[in-house]
């Protein structure tokens, strides 16, 4: 059977509509991205994985304007679907999506793993308002219902700060980490170490 994986993309949040409207305005596009049909590392992950595994990303509601409870409906109705063990990945905007989520709520699956890549943990060690994607004072729930919870962070991330990542450690007391010097925003075509420690995860289960 299958290992099956489930990618959270990452997005953008906004407290007001009129910020919203303002960076519609003023942001440039890379057209370049556009016409070439660049891929991410989410895009190519399952690829990567070869046949024993089975990549679903869901398309999580405006992720230019993202909102807590919208994408938290949405993800809802991918559960019942799921395979009765599954990996968790989120990425960015869509890694706090699921700390917040499995901290509030009882997931009826069983999480082999959860990986948290470049994920940000408040709006005060960013630049930029996390809206209503704000973490609960306990991450206990979290921890219980994820066998194991991996960090994944660059120093050289411009969007997330590397505070973010000291603070889920400091946190996430069970959670394993890996530092990496050079990935930024982790926004490459691909992703080896990651897809070699999914690997790895499987193959142990």
């Amino acid at each position: 059977m299958k290992k099956q994986i489930v990618v959270i993309h990452g997005g953008d949040t906004f407290d007001t509509y009129e910020q919203y409207f303002d960076m519609l305005k003023n942001c440039q596009i890379d057209f370049e991205e556009y016409r070439t049909g660049k891929t991410r590392w989410k895009n190519n992950l399952g690829k990567d994985l070869g046949e024993n595994y089975e990549v679903i990303m869901p398309d999580m509601p405006s992720k230019f304007n993202a909102k807590y409870a919208e994408w938290k409906i949405w993800f809802e109705k991918f559960i019942p679907c799921l395979d009765e063990e599954i990996i968790l990945i989120g990425h960015s905007l869509g890694g706090i999506f699921l700390a917040k989520y499995l901290s509030e709520n009882n997931f009826p699956k069983k999480i082999i793993a959860t990986f948290l890549v470049a994920a940000p943990f408040n709006a005060a060690d960013s630049d930029f308002s996390l809206a209503d994607f704000i973490l609960p004072q306990s991450l206990t729930l979290f921890e219980k219902q994820s066998e194991r919870i991996i960090l994944y962070h660059s120093k050289d991330d411009p969007v997330v700060p590397f505070s973010s990542f000291e603070n889920y450690q400091k946190t996430l007391k069970s959670a394993e980490a890996k530092i990496f010097e050079d990935h930024g925003h982790f926004l490459q075509e691909n992703f080896p170490e990651l897809a070699e420690a999914i690997r790895k995860l499987a193959s142990n289960q």
